[in-house]
C-alpha cells in the first residue's frame, strides 16, 4: 500500500477519533441527558481508543523510520563533502598545478569571474588569465565549465547510473 495514502488515513483516523472524545465532552456539559446511548458506550470508546492507539504506533514508526534516514543522509553528505576534496587534491596532484594555480582552479570552480579572482588574490586580471590557460592546458580541458564536469563526473558517475548504464534518478 502506499505510505502517503497510508498516513493520511492515519491522520483521518486520528482526526475522527479526537471529534469523537471532544464531542462526548461536549455532549456531557451541554446535554448531559441526552446522547447517553452514543456518549456512555464503552466499547465504542474501547474502539476509538484502540484506533488512536494503532494510529500512534504506526506514526512513530514512520517517525522513527524518517529520523533514522535523515541520519542516514546527513552521513552521506559529510562524506560527499569530504570525497569532493578528495577528488580536488588527487586531481590537482596529477595536473602537478602550482598552489597559484591550485588556487585559481578552485576559484574558477566556485565560480568566481576573472575580475573578481584578481581582486581577491590581489594579482592583475592577465595573471589570473595566464594562471586559468595553465590549469586548463594541465587536465586538457577547454575552460571552467568543461574544468567543473570533471569533478562533477567523479562524484556522481557511481551513485547516478546503474551497471546497465541507466540513470537512477
Amino acid at each position: 500500500m502506499n505510505r502517503t495514502f497510508v498516513l493520511a488515513s492515519l491522520f483521518v483516523l486520528q482526526a475522527a477519533c479526537c471529534a469523537y472524545f471532544v464531542m462526548d465532552v461536549f455532549w456531557h456539559i451541554f446535554w448531559p441527558s441526552r446522547f447517553n446511548w452514543l456518549a456512555e458506550s464503552e466499547p465504542t470508546e474501547a474502539a476509538v481508543t484502540f484506533a488512536l492507539f494503532l494510529s500512534l504506533f504506526f506514526i512513530a514508526n514512520e517517525l522513527m523510520k524518517m529520523l533514522r534516514r535523515q541520519s542516514k543522509l546527513d552521513g552521506q553528505i559529510k562524506v560527499d563533502s569530504g570525497a569532493f576534496t578528495e577528488v580536488l587534491e588527487e586531481r590537482f596532484r596529477d595536473w602537478s598545478l602550482t598552489s597559484a594555480e591550485r588556487d585559481v582552479a578552485i576559484l574558477a570552480i566556485k565560480g568566481f569571474s576573472i575580475a573578481e579572482m584578481a581582486n581577491l588574490r590581489d594579482t592583475k586580471q592577465g595573471t589570473i588569465k595566464a594562471q586559468c590557460a595553465s590549469v586548463y592546458r594541465k587536465a586538457d580541458v577547454a575552460g571552467r565549465l568543461r574544468l567543473l564536469s570533471i569533478f562533477l563526473d567523479d562524484l556522481l558517475a557511481d551513485n547516478l547510473v546503474d551497471a546497465s548504464g541507466a540513470t537512477k534518478i
